[in-house]
């Protein structure tokens, strides 16, 4: 059982001492006056001595000691043998008589309060594991959580075959326990009913188990009802009744895994406690998602055809201008002629009518005349085409799809139900009582004039193409949500409850350091307001520079003059690159394994640990695969491994957590490199959306004319100031990025203490300027056209004005305090909703973004974001420094991008990945190699930097401050791909590096 988790060196490792870091050596080696006493009585050898202390300093440390005790780590042993005043070769005679080790193991154990495993300890550590069992079922985490278990408990360690026996007793057990608890859910009824999922469905030609992970590949009228029918059938089954919380969260998450990637096959041939588990948990999960995805869907359609509209409008109005323009002219001709007062009232008809206008220039512009448009200038007009269409799939999900909402909703609600009710009984006329208060100003002429002219058929068009585009808004803003769903859940779900607020006000007013009282939290804000106008007043006083005011007293910002980059960086750059060494990409992912270790991140999906010596070169031929875009079958071919191997690979080894978890091993050593912290401190990142074409349809990809031939999808990338991606996300090319820029720097997992962060004009909305200073972070955008922003005042225009004669007549806007005080400590918990991990941040950030000025809530956080933004505008016009240093870091990003593109190359760059899922994997994976070159290229930069100057060369920090490791010149991404493991290993030296090329030369 043991070998199947371990092989016969890693069990015999586990069996001896471990490598010993510097804080381990401190910590657990050093002696104190008690031990001293303890080891060293009257009479004892100074053998004896010694190998009695390393027991004790061992035994905390490992939870046991090696039977060797001879081959400790040789600088423990010096550091003992130091305090202890003998000789470290005295040690060689110690542990001779076994019985003498396991007498001083028994003394050190009594001395120390701990206890041998016993059968009371390792009942209490079956519990234990049973527990963890239950949430992980990986049995070499298992195996280390039971190792850190026993020292907490104070229980010696056995032998890691009898742990290892545990850890496999403790998973069958949490197998058994899974089934015993979903026991009640598997009637014979309901246990056919999974069997069935597993037996192809002739009406659909697959499995509908199979059936129910196949994703929609487009946001059509049909995609939308075929995930419609998922919802029905699973219904149908059940499935959204199901109650899974008498499971941990992660073992739902385990199971639902499994049952993603396991084949109908081999699912069949697991036994029923097994299966059924697995397929209930695929089931409740596939009731949540699938309904998420009809409203998605739902939204996209609705909004594609309202784009549709408004392109349509767009034309119509152009041509509407250009057929106009007899008419405009003749306008003009008429207001001369009435204008003119020289020309008398009787004199004006003779002159319209005969030889400055004519009768027949007047009747063809009255044959030319159109109807006046309404105030949306025809947009609804223009989506009435598309009534049809709507009409294919608006019904069924209305029908499918349960709403609720605030009192906001109350009348558009109202107004969905008699829609359903229309659709239900096939009636044509809307009720006179239909509700219509929902209906904006802009349509509600359509409603009236379809009213007064007795025209029923377009009253019901405007109506309910009112309903559908006021519930897609609904359900965006959370004024409406879906009960069952979780991306649409009621907004204040996303919220910690009262009660939970209550306990964590203080931790995290504490954390971010924003008082709690309102008026102190305001009165350093305003404090703060008049110190930054300060700053900018004195800057348009002096009326000259790069900010300053014009005649008119409009604000002139002048635009940065480019960065000088010294030629002696410049210079420096082409050296050390000339001695870097060339090396393929595989070649690099090789090195950097040995010295990071990060494949190792990649752990099996179902929890199996054996790992074959093919392992890590399958891993790396699958990362190149999908981040130089080359795919498996064309990885397969350049480099000799079956498309089966790598298509396994990828599917049980190759996913989300596993390549985060990858890439943050790799930026944790390139944060550890000297080279490293010259590029900057690791406090300020970025992130910027890059965008990529895709093939083949997708509910990701958009057509967007600037950036793509036909469609394409953004990734949209956190970047550090030591140009390390910490975050990558797929998202719709046409969305706002501006939601999505605080999920990474929340969910930040690396060391990087992250307090500021640049973006462009596309990451920035009053939502996130206020949340980001409420969990105590800045944000620092490059905002294009900042001089026509609205600046807030937290005064009178007068007393404003009189305090800032200069800048005083900028800040147009009084901001609303009193608002934001009544909701400070909402804003506070919104806020920490999102510190605690209790919110996903863009899914906030964008319902609040659409929130319109009837939330008080989101009224109160734009006010306030309102209020920073003019903080940091003001600084941002008084500091030139700072506005560089944000304009470094955000070129910074665009490099990595450059880089991103050079690894992308094959089929042109195209993403084919259609499912988010494999899109997001894809990704990740380009972010990984991203990483990989960066922190290799960065190492040997280092390396050839400290090789100039032992050759007496002198090299300034500041020169080095300008070379980035974003580039790929020693890098070779193409030609035929061999991963052999073994053969770039024996090309490094012994030192673990490459030889430095010696420069002028080709080698």
């Amino acid at each position: 059982m043991a070998t199947r988790v371990f092989a016969g060196e890693e069990l015999q490792r586990l069996r001896e001492f471990p490598e010993i870091s510097c804080e381990e050596l401190f910590r657990y080696f050093t002696l104190t006056p008690t031990d001293l006493a303890f080891v060293a009585p009257q009479g004892r050898g100074a053998g004896v001595r010694l190998g009695l202390s390393v027991i004790l300093c061992s035994l905390p440390w490992l939870g046991f000691v090696p039977d060797k005790v001879a081959t400790a780590p040789p600088v423990a042993v010096a550091r003992l043998a130091e305090q202890l005043n003998v000789d470290v070769a005295e040690l060689r005679s110690y542990g001779r008589r076994a019985q003498t080790r396991s007498e001083h193991l028994r003394l050190v154990t009594q001395y120390l309060g701990w206890r041998p495993a016993g059968e009371l300890a390792l009942k209490e550590l079956d519990e234990f594991l049973l527990a963890r069992a239950l949430e992980h079922d990986s049995p070499t985490l298992l195996f280390r959580l039971a190792c850190e278990y026993l020292i907490s408990a104070r229980v010696v360690r056995p032998g890691p075959v009898a742990l290892v026996e545990r850890v496999a007793h403790a998973r069958a057990q949490a197998q058994r326990e899974t089934f015993d608890r979903l026991a009640h859910e598997f009637t014979p009824e309901r246990c056919t009913q999974l069997d069935a999922l597993l037996a192809v469905d002739p009406v659909i030609g697959m499995t509908r188990l199979r059936w129910l992970a196949t994703g929609p590949a487009e946001a059509s009228a049909t995609a939308v009802k075929a995930e419609v029918a998922k919802l029905e059938f699973l219904r149908g089954l059940g499935a959204d009744e199901v109650d899974l919380s008498v499971l941990p969260a992660e073992r739902r998450r385990f199971l639902a895994a499994m049952g993603r990637r396991l084949t109908g096959q081999g699912l069949e041939r697991r036994d029923p406690q097994r299966r059924y588990p697995i397929l209930l948990t695929v089931l409740a999960q596939s009731a949540t998602d699938v309904l998420d995805e009809v409203v998605q869907l739902f939204d996209q359609a609705v909004s594609a055809r309202l784009g549709k509209a408004e392109r349509r409008m767009r034309d119509d109005l152009a041509a509407r201008g250009k057929t106009g323009e007899d008419r405009q002219g003749l306008l003009d001709d008429l207001l001369a002629i009435v204008c003119d007062p020289v020309i008398g009232d009787e004199e004006i008809g003779a002159l319209i009518r005969g030889e400055r206008i004519g009768w027949e220039r007047l009747r063809a512009a009255v044959a030319q005349a159109v109807p006046r448009l309404p105030r949306d200038h025809g947009h609804l007009a223009a989506l009435d085409n598309s009534y049809g269409y709507l009409r294919q799939f608006t019904p069924q999900v209305l029908s499918a799809v349960g709403f609720a909402g605030g009192t906001a909703a109350t009348e558009l609600l109202a107004a969905v139900d008699v829609l359903r009710e229309l659709n239900a009984t096939g009636a044509r006329k809307v009720p006179g009582d239909a509700p219509t208060g929902f209906v904006p100003t802009k349509w509600r002429g359509y409603l009236d004039i379809a009213a007064k002219s007795g025209n029923t058929s377009a009253y019901r068009h405007y109506w309910e193409l009112c309903v559908l585009l006021g519930l897609r808004d609904g359900l965006r803003s959370g004024d409406v949500h879906v009960p069952g769903s979780r991306r649409y859940a009621d907004p204040a779900a996303y919220l910690l409850t009262a009660d939970q607020w209550q306990l964590q006000r203080d931790e995290f007013c504490r954390l971010v350091g924003k008082p709690a009282d309102p008026a102190r939290a305001l009165a350093a804000t305003v404090d703060e307001l008049h110190d930054a106008v300060g700053e900018l007043e004195e800057v348009l006083a002096g009326g000259e520079g790069p900010v300053r005011l014009d005649d008119a007293g409009e604000l002139v910002i002048s635009p940065l003059t480019a960065e000088d980059v010294p030629a002696e960086a410049i210079a420096m750059k082409a050296e050390l690159t000339q001695m870097l060494p060339f090396a393929p990409i595989v070649s690099l992912l090789i090195e950097l394994d040995t010295r990071t270790g990060y494949l190792d991140c990649f752990t099996h999906a179902g929890g199996k640990h054996a790992r074959s010596p093919e392992l890590k070169r399958n891993l790396i031929a699958v990362l190149l695969a999908y981040a130089t875009n080359l795919g498996l079958t064309r990885m397969a071919e350049s480099c000799g491994i079956s498309y089966d191997l790598l298509a396994w690979t990828s599917e049980w080894y190759v996913r989300e957590e596993t390549l985060r978890a990858a890439n943050l091993t790799i930026i944790d050593h390139h944060q550890r490199l000297p080279l490293t912290s010259i590029f900057g401190a690791g406090t300020l990142s970025s992130s910027d959306g890059q965008r990529f074409p895709t093939r083949g349809k997708s509910v990701t990809a958009r057509a967007l004319s600037r950036y793509f031939a036909n469609e394409g999808l953004s990734t949209y990338t956190h970047v550090t100031d030591q140009h390390a991606t910490y975050g990558t996300k797929v998202i719709v090319a046409t969305k706002r990025e501006a939601h999505y820029v605080l999920d990474e720097i929340l969910g930040n997992a690396t060391d990087l203490p992250i307090s500021e962060h640049a973006t462009d004009t596309h990451g920035v909305t009053l939502v996130n300027f206020g949340l980001f200073d409420l969990l105590g972070l800045q944000l620092s955008p490059r905002i294009r056209d900042l001089g026509k922003i609205t600046l807030y005042r937290a005064g009178s225009r007068a007393q404003v004005e009189t305090d800032f004669p200069h800048a005083g007549p900028l800040l147009t806007r009084k901001v609303n305090l009193d608002l934001i005080a009544d909701h400070w400590d909402d804003l506070l918990r919104l806020a920490g909703s999102l510190k605690f991990g209790h919110a996903t941040a863009s899914l906030l950030v964008g319902k609040l973004s659409a929130s319109g000025r009837q939330n008080a809530l989101a009224a109160a956080l734009k006010e306030y974001g309102a209020m920073r933004r003019t903080i940091y505008a003001a600084k941002y016009l008084s500091d030139p420094d700072y506005r560089r240093r944000i304009s470094r870091q955000l070129n910074k990003g665009e490099s990595l991008h450059a880089l991103r593109r050079d690894l992308l190359y094959a089929h042109e760059g195209a993403v084919r990945a259609r499912q988010l899922e494999a899109q997001t994997e894809q990704a990740w994976c380009l972010t990984l190699a991203t990483n990989a070159v960066i922190a290799w290229t960065t190492e040997y930069y280092g390396l050839a930097a400290e090789q100039l100057r032992r050759s007496g060369r002198r090299i300034d920090d500041d020169v080095l401050a300008h070379i980035s490791p974003a580039h790929s010149e020693n890098i070779n991404f193409f030609g035929a791909i061999e991963v052999d493991i073994d053969a770039e290993l024996a090309q490094l030296d012994p030192t673990g590096y490459r030889p430095l090329r010696v420069r002028d030369t080709l080698f």
